[in-house]
């Protein structure tokens, strides 16, 4: 799911495209996508774009006569710039909006079409979808506080709550926790005031330098590859491969349609947390330090 680097990098290079354009028409392929019915989407037509903005993991296009465009990629949700009124895609396409220098593209991959679409008027429907989460770019110290110790929650489903905290997902939620040097699974509630610290620190530094690292990689074109996997990354993605920090091989649990990959060495201590599913399934058997997932390594075992 693109997260707030990717959504930023997104609006930044729509902003020279489409901003002060008037929207000529939306092509849908799919049903599904429009989720609102009133106002009609036709009643967005010809109205210029008076600006874009980010609300949490969604885009906001904001026309004229106070109508905005609410578009939430979801999961699979991509947006590509095309010449106007270009084919939309046969398998992937979704919907096209066309404006008189292109057209925006947005395609889904796989069969399960999540993406949304919702067309509304004036600020109070908008704040209807606003989960209400915090900028954390745009808070301090106290404020993240206050907020992560809302409730008691893994600071993995703290982070990734919408209502908590604004546009962190599951793939920059494992970099920050990594930066931090904590367990995706220790409780909000345990945390000491230095651990804080260290999380607010890590979450600015990560949402910081992915977003102007992305920022740079598009230049002035638009971004091809929106991926919740990068070769830069330290530990999403990179199931047993070494921590770029202290070498030990980082770990993923899958849980429900959700996964936290860590380093045990950076993160927790030397100790591998388990994985109810399968260290129930292998009990003994089941790696609970490095050094004794070192020893079952193939090669090094006594």
């Amino acid at each position: 799911m693109p997260e707030l680097p990717d959504i930023e990098v997104y609006l930044d290079a729509l902003r020279p495209r489409i901003v002060g354009e008037p929207l000529l028409g939306v092509r849908l392929s799919s049903p599904f996508l429009l989720r609102s019915v009133e106002p009609p989407l036709a009643s967005a037509y010809g109205r210029r774009v008076c600006e874009l903005r980010r609300l949490g993991k969604r885009i906001v296009v904001g026309l004229e006569e106070e109508l905005f465009l609410v578009l939430h990629l979801m999961i699979a949700g991509r947006l590509g710039w095309r010449p106007a009124d270009a084919v939309i895609p046969k398998r992937s396409g979704v919907a096209a909006f066309d404006f008189t220098g292109g057209s925006l593209l947005l395609t889904e991959a796989g069969s399960k079409k999540r993406a949304s679409l919702h067309l509304v008027r004036g600020e109070e429907a908008l704040a209807t979808h606003d989960p209400g989460g915090i900028e954390v770019l745009e808070t301090d110290l106290g404020r993240f506080s206050a907020v992560l110790e809302r409730e008691n929650h893994t600071l993995k489903r703290a982070l990734t709550d919408p209502r908590l905290f604004s546009g962190i997902g599951n793939a920059y939620s494992d970099e920050i926790l990594h930066r931090a040097g904590l367990s995706p699974f220790k409780q909000t509630h345990r945390l000491s005031g230095s651990e804080k610290e260290s999380l607010y620190r890590a979450v600015c530094e990560v949402l910081t330098v992915w977003t102007e690292r992305l920022l740079a990689q598009a230049g002035d074109g638009f971004p091809k590859k929106v991926t919740a996997f990068r070769p830069e990354m330290a530990v999403h993605g990179k199931h047993r491969q070494p921590c770029p920090v202290c070498g030990a091989p980082i770990q993923r649990l899958v849980y429900a349609q959700n996964q936290a990959n860590y380093c045990p060495g950076c993160q927790t201590g030397g100790r591998i947390l388990a994985d109810r599913a399968l260290s129930r399934l292998l009990k003994d058997d089941w790696p609970r330090t490095l050094e004794e997932l070192e020893r079952r390594l193939p090669g090094r075992g006594e």
